[in-house]
């Protein structure tokens, strides 16, 4: 008898940082929104507005690059006084991973993947020991849209994509925002079949 897989949980994440790298740099904020489940059967997308999270975090470093910090327009200052603790908000995070996986497997989405994920897999490392993806529970997009589309990764971009994919929704470069923006983007990846033939 064949053992059936364990449904994927896709979790659409977005963060905001002050420069390129974790570490010298610090993770400002953190949003993520359920995109959908998937299991041997099918894809079903989730209301992305219905399962969120969202934390601001205290910066962890002192240097920063002012033109990544404008990109969220954040405040430092104020998130050294009002910030989460960073420790307190891995922690939540991964609670509140847990329970909406339930029964399925949690894998983190984003666009791009390798950013978001390279600062969300270090804070949750530091501050908590563990992922609760696994070290390798991330898709990226940009390369489900680039092996959809039958083109290179590098030439995807958004405004080159099929209208119907896009949200609807702004980009705001708030990271709850954008984790549901994302959400949306991805379940409709999920559902379509690549450009028509002909």
């Amino acid at each position: 008898m064949v053992q059936r897989p364990r449904p994927s949980l896709y979790i659409s994440v977005d963060i905001e940082a002050d420069g390129p790298i974790p570490g010298p740099y610090s993770m400002l904020s953190v949003g993520a929104a359920v995109a959908g489940r998937q299991d041997a059967d099918d894809y079903t997308p989730a209301d992305p507005e219905a399962a969120t999270f969202y934390r601001e975090l205290r910066p962890v470093a002192n240097d920063f690059v002012p033109e990544a910090l404008a990109v969220s327009g954040l405040d430092r200052d104020r998130l050294r006084i009002e910030g989460a603790d960073p420790r307190s908000a891995m922690r939540e995070f991964t609670a509140w991973v847990r329970q909406v996986s339930d029964d399925a497997q949690p894998v983190m989405c984003g666009y791009p993947a390798s950013y978001d994920w390279t600062f969300l897999y270090w804070y949750l490392i530091r501050f908590t020991g563990g992922s609760p993806f696994g070290h390798s529970g991330c898709l990226d997009m940009k390369t489900l849209y680039a092996t959809k589309a039958r083109v290179p990764l590098r030439a995807v971009a958004k405004r080159r994509m099929p209208r119907e994919l896009l949200s609807s929704r702004r980009h705001t470069h708030h990271a709850r925002d954008d984790a549901i923006e994302q959400a949306e983007l991805f379940s409709n990846l999920m559902a379509w079949e690549g450009p028509a033939a002909g």
